[in-house]
């Protein structure tokens, strides 16, 4: 299961985007570190079943006629504030607590309502471009500080004979969730000298940046878009990153009234229908959060976890089946697991997926679509239905 963390400034939000895509009872609150322990919780990916090209839908609890959504997990961290890698805050907390994410949604608050230290301002007086780089920032300079502080132990091992920077880079890297394949793929695009000791400040400086970008790739949500100046949100988006206006609020409010039974939808739909008794004042504030989905295409929770997926990741979404023709498990269930994969996975990797022993045994696959054996290096693409055959039950 994939991991995404939510960080960012005190009070930008964060808690709320939380626990409205998970549903999760958390406090939100309006003040700083609301957050003290990380919250983990199960959210959802979107994307469209495969059962839409059947005559039925499949009936998973987990797809809503078609829309099928994927789980993964969901990390709500301590708020930032500047000098976080230097022990501000809750920092050391906040960044430790992120090693293990694949990627970063960056909350930012885009009315402009709160400030650098997350304290309330009057809207629009605080400028929110001033968080686009700011948690980049911080995580840089973080895990420049480890770098620095293990570097001499790289040069102790410099002396000894066959001594690979490679390894010894990936050793050091590991609890930030690099792997070899990253560190060689940074040193590749580095220039830097072959001995440790005559690396710079300016070399593991580098390093560590390019390190945080393969390794924690960011997405900027722009929340608080349904009191932001509209301007803020341009300007967040000249930025040239990645950015997804939200209201973290409004999807919470939708959620709550799917629960209440008085509001039909499903979560990244671009609208919603009231179905149930609401107060005028209850009508009133839905009526405002449609006109924000109208204006950008939904809430933007759903959508801004489905671009960590499936933009900034790269995923793709396969479906392990043992029956090819019906597209069932061993029990009936239709298209019962969805699994994401880095594109460019095969059907060894879907089945190293599904278990480790189903892995060791891999025969060889079947695509369920065409009924046809599909090659051991066969690239999986999205809505895959794949059986595998292997001597593991």
């Amino acid at each position: 299961m994939i991991s995404i963390a939510l960080a960012g400034k005190p009070n930008a939000g964060k808690s709320t985007f939380y626990k409205a895509a998970t549903m999760a009872d958390v406090d939100v609150a309006n003040y700083p570190f609301t957050t003290i322990d990380a919250n983990r919780g199960v959210s959802y990916v979107r994307t469209d079943c495969p059962c839409l090209e059947r005559d039925e839908r499949c009936g998973n609890d987990n797809c809503h006629d078609g829309k099928r959504y994927v789980p993964i997990e969901l990390l709500d961290v301590a708020g930032l504030v500047p000098g976080a890698h230097e022990g501000r805050g809750l920092g050391n907390q906040f960044l430790d607590a992120l090693t293990n994410a694949d990627a970063i949604v960056n909350v930012v608050d885009a009315s402009g309502g709160t400030n650098e230290e997350g304290e309330p301002v009057e809207v629009g007086s605080y400028d929110p471009v001033e968080e686009v780089d700011f948690i980049e920032e911080e995580m840089d300079q973080w895990l420049t500080g480890i770098i620095d502080r293990n570097w001499e132990g790289v040069v102790r091992q410099s002396r000894s004979p066959g001594f690979d920077i490679d390894e010894a880079l990936a050793d050091m890297l590991t609890g930030f969730g690099a792997t070899e394949h990253d560190v060689t793929a940074s040193l590749r695009g580095l220039e830097y000298p072959s001995d440790p000791q005559k690396w710079t400040d300016e070399h593991r400086e580098e390093l560590a940046r390019d390190i945080r970008a393969r390794t924690k790739p960011i997405i900027l949500v722009a929340n608080k878009a349904d009191v932001a100046p509209e301007e803020n949100i341009e300007r967040l988006r000249e930025t040239g990153k990645m950015v997804i206006p939200a209201t973290a609020e409004g999807e919470l409010a939708l959620r709550q009234g799917v629960e209440a039974g008085v509001v039909d939808y499903d979560p990244g739909d671009d609208d919603f229908e009231v179905v149930g008794d609401l107060s005028d004042q209850q009508r009133a504030g839905l009526e405002r959060i449609r006109d924000v989905m109208q204006e950008w295409g939904g809430t933007g929770v759903q959508g801004s976890l489905d671009a960590a997926a499936y933009d900034l990741l790269d995923r793709i979404t396969a479906y392990p089946v043992q029956n090819e023709s019906k597209w069932t498990d061993g029990q009936g269930n239709v298209l019962p697991d969805a699994f994401l994969l880095q594109r460019g996975s095969t059907p060894r990797d879907l089945a190293y997926a599904v278990h480790s022993d189903i892995g060791d045994g891999y025969l060889h696959a079947v695509n369920a679509k065409t009924k046809r054996d599909i090659s051991d290096d066969y690239e999986l693409e999205e809505g895959d239905v794949i059986k595998i055959v292997s001597t593991a039950k």
